[in-house]
This record gives structure tokens, sequence and C-alpha cells, in this order.
């Protein structure tokens, strides 16, 4: 009587523990207000809007740093590739690529791109595969990212090492750019 009662139990938790997982790894694509539907109103397609910084009664993403100036471009690379310029911080600056369903598949800093600006195409696989192999365009010259997505997110971030300086990294984001454009050149 013993054993079937330990039976039953432990054929419970892992009823439970299925419907958990699979709960969980639904989620991401049963959730309505993802954040690229947040974010519809706020950024138009194809271009940088800033993000208003996080207060303690309302925050347009979750886990927004105030430390940092945000702003995100939503993309859409179905017909175009995108073309990105953003100058960099005097602290820290970060580009971090999302599919639409929140997935992040590439991230790239300041530090990384050696610049004064992080300069990028964004494209898909097909379209990368239309850009004619130049031998004088280096990989070094050109940072070409292949999205796995037609659409998806682009976030945008400058740290303001003191409450001070947040006018500088706003700045900084301000002089941004995300828009389609020819990548042939």
């Amino acid at each position: 009587m013993i054993v079937r009662g330990m039976l039953w139990i432990l054929a419970a938790l892992m009823l439970g523990g299925i419907v958990h997982l699979s709960t969980v790894l639904a989620m991401p694509e049963a959730a309505k207000q993802d954040a690229y539907a947040r974010l519809a109103p706020l950024a138009p397609v194809n271009a940088v809007a800033p993000l208003a910084a996080p207060t303690p009664q309302a925050t347009i993403m979750p886990f927004m740093d105030p430390a940092f100036a945000v702003a995100v471009c939503r993309y859409d690379i179905s017909s175009r590739p995108l073309k990105l310029n953003a100058p960099v911080s005097q602290a820290y600056t970060s580009v971090t690529f999302y599919t639409r369903n929140s997935v992040a598949y590439y991230a790239i800093n300041d530090r990384a791109a050696g610049r004064r600006a992080i300069e990028l195409d964004l494209m898909t696989a097909a379209q990368h595969a239309q850009v004619p192999e130049e031998e004088d365009v280096t990989a070094a010259d050109r940072l070409i990212i292949e999205s796995p997505t037609n659409t998806g997110l682009i976030v945008l971030r400058a740290l303001a090492p003191e409450p001070g300086l947040m006018a500088m990294a706003r700045h900084a984001l301000a002089g941004a750019q995300c828009r389609p454009g020819d990548v042939q050149q």
C-alpha cells in the first residue's frame, strides 16, 4: 500500500514538472505584450527612438538600469538591408540585437568596435549572399551582421557613470542612425 502511494506521488511530481516546463517554454510565444509590441507605439520602424528613463513607478522595459541612456530601433529588413551608425559615448556604449521574439543573437560594444562609432550593416542571409565579394573591402572595414529574422529590435545603451553625465550619454545616442540602405558600395 505504501509503495502504491509513493508511485502516485512520483507520477504527480513528474506530471507537475512536465506541465511546468512546457508552460515556461511556451510563454515567450504566447506573450502578447513582448518587448517588440510594447515599443511599437514609441519607436517607428527603421528609426532610432530614445526611451524615457526608468522610474520606480513606471518603466517601459523590465530591469532597465537608470545609469544607462537607452534608445531602440525596431527594424524590418524584409525588403532592404539596414545600416546602423551609433556614435560612442565617453564612458561605454553597447548595441544588442534581438529577434522579434526577444532572442538576443548579437552584441557589440565600443571597445570591440575600436572606433569613434559603431557602424555595421544588418541583413538577412539571402541579402548577404547577394553582396559582391570585393577584394579591397575586408571584414575589418565592414561589419555585416546576419539577422535570423526579418524583424526585430536593436537596443543601444550608453553609460552615464554619474547622474550629472546623463545628458552626455543621451546626446551620444541622439546621433545614432538606423536606416535602410544599399550596402553594395
